[in-house]
């Protein structure tokens, strides 16, 4: 397949790369970057859900879920800590990148075009060490391609704007997840299919907003300078003087973790902490609720975010929310709470989507360092997905069992609400 040559980016002032933007963004623009993170979402979420917890069990003989939760862990382990690196050093380089198509679209376009061939050779894996080499390189394109597309909101999109076009970075999240499963199900797709279609979508809908959305243009005379003690000083951001930088990351670590905690095993949780038959059907149910209130949670009140100008209230309800639902799931443990709690998860995790991103953007410490600044945000994203399905094995099977999993869910979402009240540049 042929694809359509890139456009230039537009031209602008010197200091325009770095300003802060005021131009509101259209309705076109919006659906484009919607559909962006759409076809990232598939990408990424099913295989996390379904494709490769599915690949990992065929390599392995042992029928303990507790022992394919492990190797799972670890190969997801192992690929968040390529993302440790891959997320500020994409940021760091997109900021210094000069081409004439722009910053950002250039990584936008190879991370995905990595991302989705990794994907496609992942899918004809017949060993751990091959799923784990092809993921981590799958996770590495989802890196790049992520951490460039969340700078254009800092470079595009005006603060008043940021909760709802944040909204449409979530919401697709959770359409991604269930069309991307429902898909490959559905469709009685076999592994290699299932990959290579996720894999198609991903370039497809990543390809309409390189091609039509045109990025600011850095000239050579204003990139700032690289130099490798530099850029690897630079990932760190000292919490004393940018403190509300640093407690922004820090709730963000914690309510992620938390989340991670109260989803990952969910699917176990059903089978033998509640016991009930057709596990995998109600896990869909459960999913199905807790998506709703998500799309719900993150484009309204993203929405009314940005209309009140608040950003800290928000936040904190969002993770206390979450918080409340784990506390249900360890002390009320019947399926009719669960559906509850479901509901009540999605309804914060999805405030918390876009209101903290939107939070995010107005705490970074530079103009010039956005997309680095964002993607050590961002790894406060991947990581937690990426480790919490190991340590919560542990916990569950050599410390509390799923009691012990949802409190800590609810002590790390409470934590995380508490750690933004310190912010103090942004209401």
């Amino acid at each position: 397949m042929t694809m359509p040559a890139l456009t230039p980016g537009t031209a602008a002032p010197s200091s325009a790369p770095f300003a802060e933007p005021t131009r509101v963004v259209s309705a076109g623009w919006i659906a484009l970057f919607a559909m962006a993170w759409l076809g990232v979402w598939m990408a990424q979420l099913t295989p996390i859900q379904l494709l490769l917890p599915a690949q990992v069990e065929q390599q392995l003989s042992a029928t303990s879920w507790i022992d394919k939760v492990v190797a799972f862990g670890i190969i997801s382990g192992i690929a968040g800590l390529f993302a440790l690196i891959a997320f500020p050093l994409t940021g760091a380089l997109s900021d210094r990148t000069t081409s004439r198509f722009g910053r950002r679209r250039p990584w936008i376009l190879g991370g995905a075009v990595l991302f989705a061939v990794a994907l496609v050779l992942l899918g004809v894996q017949q060993s751990l060490i091959g799923i784990g080499i092809f993921w981590s390189l799958a996770l590495i394109g989802f890196c790049v391609l992520t951490a460039a597309l969340t700078a254009v909101i800092s470079d595009q999109v005006p603060v008043g704007q940021r909760g709802f076009v944040s909204g449409w970075i979530s919401a697709p999240q959770a359409i991604g997840t269930i069309l991307g499963v429902l898909l490959v199900v559905v469709l009685a797709l076999s592994q290699v299919v299932g990959y290579s279609l996720v894999a198609a979508l991903l370039v497809i809908l990543v390809l309409p907003f390189v091609l039509r959305i045109p990025d600011v243009v850095l000239a050579k005379a204003d990139r700032p300078p690289l130099t490798r003690i530099g850029l690897v000083s630079g990932f760190w951001i000292s919490p004393r003087q940018f403190p509300d930088f640093g407690w922004t990351l820090t709730s963000r670590v914690l309510v992620n973790f938390g989340n991670a905690f109260g989803t990952s095993l969910l699917l176990y949780f059903l089978q033998d902490g509640l016991r009930v038959k057709d596990a995998e059907d109600v896990l869909l149910v459960l999913i199905l609720i807790y998506m709703v209130f998500v799309v719900v949670a993150s484009l309204f009140l993203g929405r009314l975010s940005d209309r009140l100008g608040r950003r800290k209230a928000f936040v904190f309800a969002s993770a206390a929310l979450q918080g409340i639902a784990a506390l249900m799931l360890a002390f009320v443990p019947v399926l009719g709470v669960a559906m509850v709690a479901a509901g009540i998860l999605g309804l914060g995790y999805g405030c918390f989507l876009s209101v903290d991103q939107a939070l995010a953007t107005q705490v970074l410490p530079d103009a010039s360092a956005r997309g680095k600044d964002l993607g050590i945000m961002n790894i406060a994203t991947a990581v937690p997905q990426a480790v919490a399905p190991l340590i919560g094995a542990f916990v569950v099977a050599a410390l509390a069992g799923f009691q012990g999993l949802f409190v800590l869910a609810a002590v790390s979402a409470i934590l995380g609400a508490l750690a933004v009240l310190p912010v103090r540049s942004v209401r």
